[in-house]
Protein backbone atom coordinates (compact mmCIF):
# COMPACT_ATOMS: atom_id res chain seq x y z
CA UNK A 1 0.00 0.00 0.00
CA UNK A 2 1.30 3.35 -0.94
CA UNK A 3 1.22 6.67 1.32
CA UNK A 4 -0.44 9.36 0.58
CA UNK A 5 2.10 11.89 1.23
CA UNK A 6 2.23 13.26 -2.74
CA UNK A 7 1.53 12.55 -6.13
CA UNK A 8 4.69 11.79 -7.76
CA UNK A 9 6.96 8.88 -7.28
CA UNK A 10 10.79 10.06 -6.08
CA UNK A 11 13.00 10.87 -9.51
CA UNK A 12 10.55 13.37 -10.46
CA UNK A 13 8.45 12.65 -14.00
CA UNK A 14 10.17 10.28 -15.65
CA UNK A 15 13.04 12.54 -17.34
CA UNK A 16 16.39 11.04 -17.10
CA UNK A 17 18.54 13.84 -14.84
CA UNK A 18 19.67 16.70 -16.40
CA UNK A 19 16.91 16.86 -18.98
CA UNK A 20 14.30 19.64 -18.64
CA UNK A 21 10.64 17.95 -19.86
CA UNK A 22 8.49 19.21 -21.89
CA UNK A 23 6.47 21.91 -19.96
CA UNK A 24 10.16 23.60 -18.59
CA UNK A 25 10.83 23.62 -22.45
CA UNK A 26 7.93 25.14 -23.78
CA UNK A 27 8.27 27.52 -21.08
CA UNK A 28 11.86 28.37 -21.96
CA UNK A 29 11.02 28.89 -25.56
CA UNK A 30 7.93 31.37 -24.98
CA UNK A 31 9.92 33.07 -22.44
CA UNK A 32 12.36 33.59 -25.15
CA UNK A 33 10.11 34.73 -27.46
CA UNK A 34 7.74 37.04 -25.35
CA UNK A 35 9.08 37.76 -22.44
CA UNK A 36 8.06 37.71 -18.95
CA UNK A 37 5.38 40.36 -18.53
CA UNK A 38 1.74 39.86 -18.70
CA UNK A 39 1.90 41.32 -22.03
CA UNK A 40 3.45 37.91 -23.12
CA UNK A 41 1.04 36.26 -21.56
CA UNK A 42 -1.68 38.06 -23.13
CA UNK A 43 -0.11 37.65 -26.44
CA UNK A 44 0.06 34.01 -25.72
CA UNK A 45 -3.28 34.03 -24.64
CA UNK A 46 -4.95 35.71 -28.38
CA UNK A 47 -2.76 33.13 -30.02
CA UNK A 48 -3.84 30.09 -29.39
CA UNK A 49 -7.55 31.52 -27.39
CA UNK A 50 -6.08 29.99 -24.18
CA UNK A 51 -7.40 31.21 -21.01
CA UNK A 52 -5.48 33.28 -18.92
CA UNK A 53 -4.54 30.78 -15.91
CA UNK A 54 -3.67 27.65 -18.71
CA UNK A 55 -1.11 30.41 -20.19
CA UNK A 56 0.30 31.24 -16.91
CA UNK A 57 0.70 27.56 -16.36
CA UNK A 58 2.38 27.41 -19.58
CA UNK A 59 4.85 30.23 -18.91
CA UNK A 60 5.76 28.53 -15.21
CA UNK A 61 6.49 24.95 -16.83
CA UNK A 62 3.67 23.92 -14.51
CA UNK A 63 2.14 22.43 -17.57
CA UNK A 64 2.97 22.19 -21.32
CA UNK A 65 0.17 23.11 -23.79
CA UNK A 66 -1.52 20.53 -25.79
CA UNK A 67 -3.07 19.61 -29.50
CA UNK A 68 -4.21 22.14 -31.25
CA UNK A 69 -2.53 25.26 -28.48
CA UNK A 70 0.19 23.74 -29.36
CA UNK A 71 -0.16 24.02 -33.04
CA UNK A 72 -0.97 27.90 -32.61
CA UNK A 73 2.36 28.36 -30.41
CA UNK A 74 4.25 27.06 -33.51
CA UNK A 75 2.67 29.04 -36.21
CA UNK A 76 3.40 32.16 -33.82
CA UNK A 77 6.29 31.25 -32.33
CA UNK A 78 9.51 30.14 -33.92
CA UNK A 79 11.09 29.40 -30.63
CA UNK A 80 8.46 26.94 -29.90
CA UNK A 81 8.10 25.20 -33.46
CA UNK A 82 12.25 24.75 -33.18
CA UNK A 83 12.02 23.13 -29.65
CA UNK A 84 9.19 21.43 -30.89
CA UNK A 85 11.19 20.20 -33.85
CA UNK A 86 13.97 19.32 -31.51
CA UNK A 87 12.01 16.98 -29.39
CA UNK A 88 10.51 15.05 -32.23
CA UNK A 89 14.08 14.83 -32.68
CA UNK A 90 13.59 16.62 -36.32
CA UNK A 91 16.66 18.99 -36.41
CA UNK A 92 16.53 18.46 -40.28
CA UNK A 93 13.46 20.45 -40.14
CA UNK A 94 15.19 22.96 -38.29
CA UNK A 95 17.97 23.88 -40.69
CA UNK A 96 15.83 23.71 -43.51
CA UNK A 97 13.82 26.37 -42.24
CA UNK A 98 16.70 28.63 -41.24
CA UNK A 99 18.44 27.83 -44.51
CA UNK A 100 14.94 29.10 -46.54
CA UNK A 101 14.86 31.94 -44.15
CA UNK A 102 18.40 32.97 -44.60
CA UNK A 103 18.38 32.43 -48.26
CA UNK A 104 15.51 35.18 -48.04
CA UNK A 105 17.17 37.35 -46.22
CA UNK A 106 20.42 36.89 -48.57
CA UNK A 107 17.74 37.52 -51.69
CA UNK A 108 16.50 41.25 -49.79
CA UNK A 109 20.43 42.50 -48.96
CA UNK A 110 21.28 41.37 -52.81
CA UNK A 111 17.98 43.44 -54.32
CA UNK A 112 19.35 46.63 -51.85
CA UNK A 113 22.61 46.29 -53.60
CA UNK A 114 21.57 46.42 -57.22
CA UNK A 115 19.24 49.04 -56.13
CA UNK A 116 22.13 51.05 -54.37
CA UNK A 117 24.81 50.66 -57.66
CA UNK A 118 21.96 51.87 -59.63
CA UNK A 119 21.61 54.98 -57.85
CA UNK A 120 25.71 55.38 -58.57
CA UNK A 121 25.17 55.17 -61.77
Amino acid sequence: MLLKKGRTFPGGNGQPPGETDYAGMISLALQKQLGTSHQAVKTAMRWTGAGERTVKNWFSGAHGPSGEHLIALARHSDEVLDIFLMMADRRTAIIGIRVAEARSKLAGALNLVEILLDDRD
